[in-house]
């Protein structure tokens, strides 16, 4: 024992000499933090600072879109984006998980919430357990979840699942002028937050004016990121995006996307676009297109990226003749009285000679008349015998056509005149070769509707501050120019009412009831892929742009139809019209514009004609307004419909049958309703087809009528008797084959 002491003694010296230097190392760095602060060249403070102290975004919202009302047609919205915790240490409690521990459970209840597979759910869950993540979410499936969703989730009580909360830029109309609205992407940002950038439409165009500016906030927290009761807090409030107020009415953009809906339903057409205004404001109350796409979902976007109201020219056809029209009655060298060889014009010895629609034209016409049938032939002679080529020009200029419209629209285009030689001149007079955009159109249209003066085109009334409400721009109507009088302007507007009222007219169609319309229809050609244009009665752009109340017009509507299926029989005013006619006519009612007044003599009861003669009967009808028709060789009347004591209209058809053999009357141009009173007091079988008015009859004029027989009659519009007409001359005279750039319909 005492020879092992002196090496114990030794050894217990030595650790107490290492224990003693690792005291003193210890001591030496805790005085040295102390004093400096630092650690290997870096401060605690700020350490300390870095990993208690935390930054957050206050994000800001993005402004509301609303329309001239007040209704909300986008606006920002909460959404949740939801997350599973996957790692363990953030279950301090074994009876309180936060962390997902059933991986099967969770996958089945949530897969009843959100739309993606429970297998697929499992995998992502599984996935991010074996790869050791803290968390997991779950792509745009998990993204964009409702209040009312989170709730139902929530209820759930599964270990793990939470959420963070978002924003989501809403569409309340769904599709819903979405080419002119547009739509807004969330971008995540490098800071992790994100943030809404405008894509199309309003939502691109004033993009600075919607996007607010996010916020911060710096506090301190502890180690799981909770804020400390005592910790210090600074905040910078979130500076919200500024509202826009459009001029589009959700009534009107309503009616007209119903509208479009039903004719891109019956006519399947490549296109349509539409577009309403006010003339007196130049606000554009409604436009839309088809295709179109859902601004939320994207849903058909593929098909039309194109606002094609302002960001495609095409040839307006012969709605392109107003605008010729009115620099002829500007110029006081129209004479709607004057008469012209219609069916074709050469407008010089080196170019081939345009044609009327109908190829073989009319005969000798009046340019009023030229009008009405939408002569080529008319046109031409007043853009090179009557304006001449000089001054033609300067009015496609005092009508905005080469130039864009300025309209706060992005990606808006210019029309295209072609004007070198004489044969483009004379084309641009009735709306081929020259290309402008449809609100080109809308913007000339309204010096026709507004007294010659001529506004531009907006689409925002005005921008709101999101907080405050201060109004911080306002727009106001702008005189573009002034192109023709305000005399000129009523007696253009008193024109086109007749190629609506006028038997000739090619707009019989877009009659509506109560409302004196004024307009003109278009038929252009489509060029095809290899420069020329397209073949077939179907392939060609159909359009119609009228206004009305004709005296004051209230609305400038504009329709056009690409390539509509309609059998081969080129009806183009049919899916026209459909769109034209009840956006204009339900628009006019919501506005509370009055109807014209119709005088109409109203006659009590009309009395018995029995016994009467049918000279004594015939002529007290005619004192009274009314029509009489005798169908019968006798003298004395036996029979009557209507029968004694129906109310009857000014000018109606009275059938008086007299006694002796009942012979028939021509019927051509009768109304199914008369025909059906000639039906029931012969006791004839009816059999009618088609709409509109009688075009032929199986029984002859002055042939008797048995009782039992079929009376069988064909019906047609007037504008189907019309092209009927046109093509039994094409048969008759028969025309000669053009190539289809010398040749333009209506």
């Amino acid at each position: 024992m005492n020879k092992k002491q002196p090496y114990m003694n030794l050894g217990a010296a030595c650790l107490f000499a290492l224990f003693g230097l690792l005291f003193f190392v210890l001591l030496f760095r805790y005085f040295s933090i102390q004093i400096t602060g630092e650690v290997d060249g870096q401060a605690l403070a700020a350490k300390a600072e870095q990993k208690y102290s935390r930054n957050g975004v206050l994000q800001a919202t993005r402004g509301t879109i609303f329309d001239r009302n007040g209704v909300v047609v986008a606006e920002d919205t909460t959404a949740y984006k939801l997350i599973a915790i996957l790692d363990k240490k953030m279950t301090t409690n074994p009876k309180e998980p936060k962390h997902v521990k059933d991986l099967n459970k969770t996958a089945e209840e949530l897969a009843k919430y959100i739309d993606l597979d429970q297998s697929d759910i499992y995998k992502i869950l599984a996935d991010g357990k074996k790869k050791k993540r803290f968390q997991v979410e779950f792509g745009r499936y998990g993204k964009d979840i409702s209040h009312e969703t989170k709730i139902k989730i929530e209820a759930l009580k599964l270990p793990g699942i939470t959420f963070t909360r978002d924003s989501k830029r809403f569409y309340p109309n769904g599709v819903f002028a979405s080419h002119l609205v547009g739509y807004a992407d969330r971008i995540e940002q490098k800071d992790g937050s994100y943030k809404s950038i405008g894509k199309m439409g309003i939502e691109k165009e004033y993009n600075k004016n919607l996007t607010g500016e996010n916020g911060e906030i710096n506090y301190e927290s502890d180690l799981w990121g909770y804020i400390l009761p005592d910790g210090k807090e600074k905040i910078k409030a979130a500076q919200d995006g500024n509202d826009i107020y459009l001029t589009i009415d959700q009534k009107i953009q309503t009616f007209l996307e119903d509208a479009m809906n039903k004719a891109a339903k019956d006519y399947k057409p490549k296109k349509i676009i539409a577009i309403v205004a006010d003339p007196k404001t130049g606000e554009i109350l409604a436009m839309g297109q088809r295709p179109s796409f859902h601004p939320k979902t994207k849903e058909g976007i593929e098909d039309g990226w194109h606002n094609e109201a302002v960001e495609t020219s095409f040839e307006p056809g012969s709605t392109m003749k107003i605008f010729t029209l009115a620099a002829a009655v500007q110029e006081n060298v129209f004479n709607p009285n004057e008469q012209y060889k219609s069916g074709s014009y050469q407008v010089t010895n080196k170019d081939k000679a345009i044609h009327d629609h109908n190829g073989s034209g009319w005969g000798t016409i009046t340019y009023l008349e030229g009008v009405q049938r939408s002569s080529n032939v008319a046109f031409a002679k007043i853009a090179k015998e009557k304006l001449g080529f000089e001054k033609f020009r300067e009015y496609l200029t005092k009508f905005g056509f080469d130039k864009p419209t300025g309209i706060e629209l992005p990606d808006e285009t210019s029309g295209k005149i072609q004007y070198t030689y004489p044969i483009e001149k004379i084309t641009t007079a009735y709306g081929q070769g020259t290309a402008i955009t449809p609100m080109q159109q809308i913007q000339a249209a309204t010096a026709i509707a507004n007294d010659g003066k001529m506004m531009k085109p907006h689409v925002v009334e005005k921008i709101v501050n999101h907080d405050t409400g201060e109004i911080i721009k306002k727009e106001s109507p702008e005189v573009v120019s002034t192109p023709i009088s305000a005399e000129t302007a009523k007696k253009v507007r008193d024109i086109l009412e007749t190629v609506v009222t006028s038997p000739k007219g090619t707009g019989v169609r877009y009659k509506i009831d109560g409302y004196d319309v004024a307009g003109k229809t278009g038929t252009a050609n489509i060029p095809g892929p290899d420069g020329k244009y397209l073949k077939g009665a179907d392939n060609y752009m159909f359009s119609f742009l009228g206004m009305a109340p004709k005296d004051d017009p209230k609305l400038i509507v504009y329709v056009a139809v690409q390539q509509p299926d309609l059998n081969g029989t080129g009806q183009g005013a049919l899916p026209v019209s459909e769109v034209f006619n009840p956006v204009m006519k339900n628009s006019l009612h919501y506005l509370n514009i009055q109807p014209s007044t119709v005088e109409k003599t109203t006659v009590n009861k009309i009395t018995s004609l029995k016994g009467q003669t049918a000279d004594e009967a015939v002529k007290a009808l005619k004192s009274q307004g009314l029509e009489p028709v005798v169908i019968g060789n006798g003298k004395e009347v036996v029979n009557q419909m209507p029968k004694a004591g129906t109310t009857v209209l000014e000018g109606e058809k009275i059938i008086i049958q007299t006694d002796g053999e009942s012979l028939a009357p021509d019927m051509l141009g009768w109304s199914l309703r008369d025909v059906m009173k000639i039906a029931n007091i012969a006791g004839l079988k009816l059999n009618s087809k088609g709409k509109g008015y009688v075009d032929q009859q199986n029984i002859k004029p002055k042939t008797p009528l048995k009782k039992g027989d079929f009376l069988i009659v064909d019906l047609k519009t007037p504008e189907e008797q019309w092209d009927a007409e046109n093509n039994a001359k094409k048969d008759e005279q028969g025309t000669k084959e053009e190539k289809p750039e010398e040749k333009v319909k209506d």
